[in-house]
C-alpha cells in the first residue's frame, strides 16, 4: 500500500514538473517595435546638402535663399578719396543680395575704380590683384537675370550693374563689376539697358573726386582708387 502511495506521489510530482516547463517555454519574448520605414521624401530632406558657395548653376536658388538670411541694404565705401554710403533696393532682391554677398566674402576689397569718365560714369569690381581673378574662377564667372523697375532710372548717383554685351540678349548682369552716374544730367540713355539697384545717398563729393582722377587712353585711373566695402546693419 505504501508502494502505491509513494508512485501517485511520483506521478503527481512528474506532471507538475512537465506543467511548469511547458508554460515557461510557452512564454513569449517581448516584441521589439519595428522603427517606421523613411519615405523617399523624408531621406531625399535629409540627405539634401545646403549651398557652400554660389556657381553658375545655382546661383538665382543661392541669391534667393542668401537675400533671406541676410536683410542688410546698406553699404560703405571707403577709398583713399573719401566715403560714401550706398542704399540697395529691396526691389531688385537678388542684385541687393548679390552686393550683400560678395561684400561680406571681402571680393570688393581686392577690387579698385578701374575706368573713370568724367561727368558720365565711375566704374568699379575689378582690378589686377591676383585674389580678384581668384574670388572670380571660385564662383565661376555666374550671372544675374535683369531687374528692371521703370522708377529706377540712371540719375545722378545711381548704382547699376555691368553687363556683356556680345551674346547676352536677355541682358544679364555680371555679378562682379558695377558703376555710379556721375553726370548730373543722369545717363538714360542707358535706362532699360541695365538692372540700376541702388544709389548713394550720402557722399557725392567723393564720387566727384574719383570722376576727376587722372586716366590713361584705357579710361583706368593712373593712380588705382582701391575700395573698402562694408555692409551696415
Amino acid at each position: 500500500m505504501l508502494k502505491i502511495k509513494f508512485v501517485v506521489l511520483l506521478i503527481l510530482l512528474t506532471l507538475i514538473s512537465v506543467t511548469v516547463s511547458c508554460k515557461t517555454e510557452t512564454k513569449q519574448k517581448p516584441i521589439k517595435k519595428q522603427a517606421k520605414p523613411k519615405s523617399k521624401k523624408e531621406e531625399t530632406i535629409k540627405t539634401k546638402k545646403p549651398f557652400d558657395s554660389i556657381n553658375h548653376k545655382n546661383a538665382v536658388d543661392f541669391l534667393i535663399a542668401y537675400g533671406k538670411e541676410h536683410k542688410s541694404n546698406k553699404v560703405k565705401f571707403k577709398t583713399r578719396l573719401g566715403s560714401f554710403i550706398v542704399l540697395l533696393y529691396d526691389d531688385t532682391p537678388l542684385h541687393r543680395a548679390n552686393f550683400i554677398f560678395l561684400a561680406t566674402v571681402g571680393y570688393f576689397n581686392t577690387t579698385c575704380f578701374h575706368r573713370v569718365d568724367n561727368n558720365f560714369i565711375v566704374q568699379g569690381g575689378n582690378s589686377e590683384n591676383g585674389q580678384t581673378l581668384g574670388f572670380r574662377n571660385k564662383y565661376e564667372n555666374y550671372t544675374i537675370p535683369p531687374e528692371f523697375r521703370k522708377h529706377h532710372r540712371h540719375k545722378y548717383g545711381a548704382l547699376a550693374a555691368a553687363r556683356d554685351w556680345e551674346n547676352n540678349i536677355s541682358k544679364k548682369s555680371t555679378p562682379f563689376e558695377f558703376y555710379f552716374i556721375q553726370s548730373r544730367n543722369g545717363a538714360h540713355h542707358i535706362d532699360g539697358e541695365h538692372t540700376v539697384f541702388g544709389e548713394i545717398i550720402s557722399g557725392f563729393d567723393t564720387l566727384d573726386k574719383i570722376a576727376k582722377v587722372r586716366t590713361g587712353r584705357d579710361e583706368w585711373p593712373l593712380d588705382d582708387v582701391y575700395m573698402e566695402v562694408t555692409v551696415l546693419n
